[in-house]
Order: structure tokens, then sequence, then C-alpha cells
């Protein structure tokens, strides 16, 4: 019994190691475990802009102990005091289901976003070269105990936002939780911990190809008033990042 039971255990998984997506029909098709010493710059590029209240330094962007660290300052930099980071997949991606496992930052004052866009290589979130915009988790610090989901179409041009929904979580900076999309010509649903939380209807939308965006900036939102400075420095820590496609 104690052989069987051992052997039990030893073909368990790691508890930091959820089970993979097992969709109808899906296949593993890309994927950053943050494995390496340093970020696969043949995967990503940095998001490098100035918004809100901060501007976002590839300098901020680590990888270490198998995670992605973005790092959370306060320093001048740009004509804002304070850092945020983040990066942008190089390839695009249209149907299928992705999912990152993640964990936000302590202290009020940071806006953390796992989401998906077509970027237009500014290193900044201009909508003018996407149809849709995939907001699979916006959450603000202030707020630990939820997060936000929304779907944006944004070209053609009027702007318009489907599905809009407010998520309550346990405390999202406490530990890892798993957030999730399956995008499809017919709906977009949300997942969070592998429990669906909200579905939109995609028709209502034309859709382009799209990359993957895992980023961190200072900002108000949230009705934030202020960064809290005793909690910093500061990071999100990502786990890994995942795509699943189809068979066919």
């Amino acid at each position: 019994m104690m052989l069987y039971l051992a052997l039990a255990l030893a073909l368990q998984p790691p508890a930091s190691e959820p089970p993979r997506w097992t969709g109808e029909g899906y296949t593993l098709a890309w994927s950053d475990e943050f494995t390496s010493k340093s970020l696969d710059t043949k995967k990503w590029v940095f998001r490098t802009d100035s918004k809100h209240w901060s501007t976002q330094k590839p300098e901020n962007v680590r990888v270490a102990d198998g995670f992605l660290r973005l790092e959370l300052k306060k320093e001048d930099a740009g004509d804002k005091h304070y850092t945020g980071a983040g990066v942008i997949s190089k390839k695009t991606f249209t149907y299928g289901y992705y999912e990152a496992r993640f964990k936000t930052p302590p202290g009020a004052g940071w806006h953390s976003s796992f989401w998906l866009m077509t970027h237009d290589g500014s290193g900044g979130t201009s909508p003018k070269a996407t149809n849709q915009e995939l907001d699979i988790i916006e959450n603000d610090s202030i707020s630990p105990l939820g997060y936000g989901v929304n779907t944006h179409k944004w070209n053609p041009e009027p702007h318009q936002s489907f599905g809009g929904k407010h998520v309550k979580t346990p405390d999202l900076s406490a530990d890892f939780h798993t957030f999730g999309c399956e995008f499809t010509p017919a709906t977009v649903k949300y997942y969070f911990d592998g429990a669906l939380v909200q579905t939109v209807d995609a028709t209502k939308f034309a859709h382009s190809p799209q990359h993957i965006w895992l980023t961190s900036i200072a900002s108000q939102l949230g009705r934030t008033t202020a960064v809290d400075d005793t909690k910093l420095p500061a990071a999100v820590l990502f786990d890994y990042v995942r795509y699943y496609e189809k068979k066919r």
C-alpha cells in the first residue's frame, strides 16, 4: 500500500503546475513557461510607453526562478515618477484558448493586465491597428478582491464595448490564480481558475489577428488617488502563458 501511495504521489503534477487546458479538440500550440535565465526575445518585445503615472521600462522585465517578473518602482523616467513594465508577443494569434497564471502586486496604484490586441509596433497601446481588444483580466491593485473583464470593438469605428463585468475573487496579490479566454468566431468566454465567468457574442464585431500582452502600469484607474509607496519596489509574477489551438 505504501509503495502504491508513493507511486501515485510521484505521478501527480507539482502544486505549482495546474492542469493543462483540456477543452475538446484543443492542443497546446505556443507557450512560455519562463524557465530560462532571461526573457526570450524571440517571443517577446517590450512595452515602452509613458501612460497614466508610469513609464514602462525594458529594464523592469526579468525572468528568474521560473517566473516572469514585471518590476514596479518609484523612480523618475520620462515625465513620470514611477516605472512599470510589460511584454508583447511577437507572434499573432486569432481563435483559440489563452491562459496565464500570475499574482498581482500588493498596495494601491498598479493596473495589471493580461489581454489581447493587435500591437502597432510602437511599444504603446494605440488601438488603430486592431479590430478587437479582449481584456482577460484588468486588476487595479487598490482592489485585490476582484478584477474586470471586457471586450472592445475598436475598428471599424465607432468604439463599442461588450460584456464588461467585475469578477469577485480571493486576494489576487496573496497567491497565484489562472485566467483564461476562449475566442471563437461565435463567442468570447472568460475563465477564472477554470470557472466560466463571462460570455460575449463575438459576432457583434470584426476580428483581427492579435498579440498577447502582459503588463502593469501605475494608474489612477479604480478610483486610485495615489500609489502606495510603502509597498515598493514590487512585482507582478507570471508563472506561464499558453495558447491552445483547435485541431483541424
